[in-house]
């Protein structure tokens, strides 16, 4: 049985549970232990009782999962070795990406309040078929929260109030929701997020001033029921984080010491970023359609503003400033006929861009071409079947059509503005399936295509890169293209659950950077490339109170670029986790110790290897911590949650992160329902 939060310290884990059910994975729900891909499922109550602070910290126990954090306001998670525009962000299958996230690590994820979401699913390797471009190393399918209006009878009203602290930071957390509506007519929820989160503790370095930050969210959604099974949405979530500080890149980071690895000092006197996004959507949705070859299907029209502001004052006192607005128009339809899930998606970008060095305007500071646009245009189907009782097979298709126009691009030797377009069609299949010996055993397995046009950062960027080096975009880059096959086994009687996978990409054409010798990256197309890895999962319900679980995974991968073979970024080292649980009968109390360990990656890109700020020397050393989580639900309206994380004070650095984790930390959390 493929249900992550198995591997966590739940009470839900000891009651009965129903099919865990995905989504995502083939844009029906299926029971997760059907789909022939490797999925994990998180819902709010794991996120609250892990003390999860932020979206990429929910993928801190996931197999497969390396989770970067440049900041504690920032994080990108890479999803078997790939991260950023790689892999494909969605909110209520909304696409969150856009034309201008970079190469290798991005801020974005951590703009979506993890307070929030109902739900997370994660599906790996998914490739481009039912979601499009960037779903490389999987798909993240944010949902959420509602007022589940079609559940109540009558007039109904209801809400709750979060509030949690961490001693390590001093930081504070709060929540306040309200829903209210009429049972089966229509629902409103509201909610409201704040943080104020202070500056982290680590063992060795001590306060690491400068790594705090403050966040603001609010999220909104009204559905009204035309009919028993057809539905009008209407949906707003903004979030706004200030002065979120690359810290790594300061001078507050004075270099780190540990055993035979160290870091750099850094250099800036600030490096911080402004970050603004909002989504707001309208969908229209019917479940029981009454037209003859349709079963079911769902329009949305969608609008996501993003504004993003980068400012810099390098050592020498020059002070650098890069600003962007990105408005994104969205229209997607999906339907369900019969066994065949088959739709359309149009994503339109319209970009305005600025640069400034010491309060001037300055053309090539500019983070992509100024007055730019990007269409991207998919018609999809995924036909699933069986052959015989024991075979199901998922078989699908996406044509592709991308173009990119842009004016105001300043290369850094030109003197006037340069224009540009460029287009690209691209075909993508899959096939996976599933065979199951008995009712515990299965296999599965397949392969995917992924692909990627380039995108306005790859074609025309300038982002302040590596060590003080720039990074530069190029016209001319080609797409990337991906194969990735897959081969996993399941297994599950009610009390042991066991989950193998295997997995290889092959990158062709992968867009990179590479240093062109002048204190400066320049953007070009890679030619052959890998990445291969293992993962594997176990929970073992030895007793109606305990559970023991467990998780590990490992990977590699290279890439060839002019005729010189490198290691690939921030490959995830040898990683997993052990936890074991208890549950007192009655299910108020439970208790859960967990040890997480990594061995030391020291298996480094040329790139990686120069990125010393953040990348020690040597490699990043490899850790155990230790922590324990615990809950009590006191009445049905009140519930406590703590966590005493990294108890025994390690010291210690998560691969490709720019600050330490925090040292000891002891976390309080109160949820208040009425």
């Amino acid at each position: 049985m493929n249900k992550f939060f198995l591997l966590l310290p739940l009470p839900l884990a000891a009651q009965e549970m129903l099919p865990e059910l995905v989504v995502t994975a083939t844009r029906t729900a299926e029971e997760a232990t059907d789909v022939p891909y490797t999925t994990e499922v998180l819902d709010a109550e794991d996120l609250a009782e892990n003390a999860v602070r932020s979206l990429p910290q929910a993928f801190l126990n996931t197999p497969g999962v390396l989770v970067q954090q440049t900041t504690p306001g920032h994080g990108s998670p890479y999803i078997r070795g790939f991260t950023g525009r790689q892999n494909l962000l969605l909110q209520d299958g909304i696409r969150l990406n856009n034309s201008t996230w970079r190469g290798g690590p991005v801020q974005y994820w951590n703009t979506l309040d993890a307070q929030a979401v109902d739900r997370i699913e994660l599906i790996k390797s998914q490739g481009s078929v039912l979601f499009g471009s960037d779903a490389i190393g999987g798909t993240v399918n944010t949902f959420s929260k509602s007022s589940g209006f079609r559940d109540e009878d009558g007039f109904f009203t209801g809400g709750a109030a979060y509030y949690r602290f961490d001693t390590n930071s001093n930081s504070h957390f709060g929540r306040f929701e309200q829903r209210l509506g009429v049972g089966g007519e229509w629902g409103l929820m509201l909610g409201v997020s704040a943080k104020d989160v202070g500056d982290i503790k680590d063992s060795a370095l001590g306060r690491m001033n400068g790594t705090g930050y403050s966040e603001q969210s609010f999220d909104l959604k009204f559905e009204y029921a035309f009919a028993e099974t057809r539905t009008l949405t209407f949906a707003h979530t903004y979030l706004d984080q200030d002065d979120i500080s690359r810290w790594h890149n300061t001078i507050n980071n004075q270099g780190w010491v540990h055993g035979r690895s160290f870091t750099t000092a850094g250099t800036d006197l600030r490096r911080a970023y402004d970050q603004e996004r909002s989504l707001t959507y309208l969908r229209l949705e019917d479940t029981a359609s009454d037209i003859g070859w349709i079963d079911s299907w769902q329009a949305t029209a969608s609008f996501q503003k993003t504004q993003d502001s980068e400012f810099r004052v390098r050592g020498s006192g020059r002070a650098d400033s890069k600003i962007l607005d990105v408005d994104t128009y969205g229209l997607t339809f999906q339907a369900n006929s019969g066994n065949i899930v088959w739709g359309a998606d149009y994503y339109h970008d319209k970009v305005d861009s600025r640069g400034f060095r010491n309060g001037a305007p300055r053309a090539s500071n500019r983070p992509v071409a100024d007055d730019a646009s990007y269409d991207s245009l998919g018609l999809f189907a995924n036909h699933t079947g069986a052959i015989g009782e024991r075979f199901t097979y998922d078989a699908g298709a996406r044509f592709t059509y991308a173009e990119a126009d842009w004016n105001g691009y300043r290369p850094a030797q030109a003197t006037i503005d340069q224009s540009g377009n460029s287009s690209w069609e691209n075909l993508s299949l899959s096939l996976r399936g599933q065979y199951d010996f008995d009712n515990s055993w299965s296999i599965f397995g397949g392969a995917s295509q992924a692909f990627r046009a380039p995108n306005l950062d790859d074609l025309t960027g300038s982002q302040f890169a590596l060590n003080g080096l720039d990074s530069s975009g190029s016209p001319n880059v080609d797409p990337e293209t991906y194969l990735t096959t897959e081969l996993g086994a399941r297994f599950d009687n009610g009390d042991l659950s066991f989950q193998f996978s295997g997995y290889h990409t092959w990158i062709d054409d992968g867009i990179v950077r590479v240093n062109d010798g002048m204190s400066g990256l320049i953007t070009t197309n890679g030619s052959d490339g890998y990445i291969y890895g293992f993962e594997a999962s176990t929970a073992w319900q030895f007793h109606p109170q305990w559970e023991l679980a467990g998780h590990a995974s490992w990977q590699d991968g290279k890439q060839t670029t002019g005729g010189v073979e490198d290691t690939i970024r921030r490959m995830n080292p040898l990683s997993g986790a052990v936890s074991l649980k208890w549950t007192d009968p009655d299910e108020r109390y439970w208790i859960s110790g967990r040890l997480q360990a990594a061995t030391r990656q020291d298996n480094l890109s040329t790139l990686a290897a120069n990125d010393t700020q953040r990348i020690p020397v040597n490699g990043t050393p490899g850790y155990l911590t230790a922590s324990i989580y615990a809950g009590w639900q006191v009445s049905t309206s009140l519930q406590l949650n703590f966590a005493f994380e990294n108890f025994t004070d390690e010291d210690y650095r998560i691969h490709g992160s720019g600050q330490n984790a925090p040292g000891r930390n002891t976390t309080v959390s109160l949820k208040y329902e009425w």
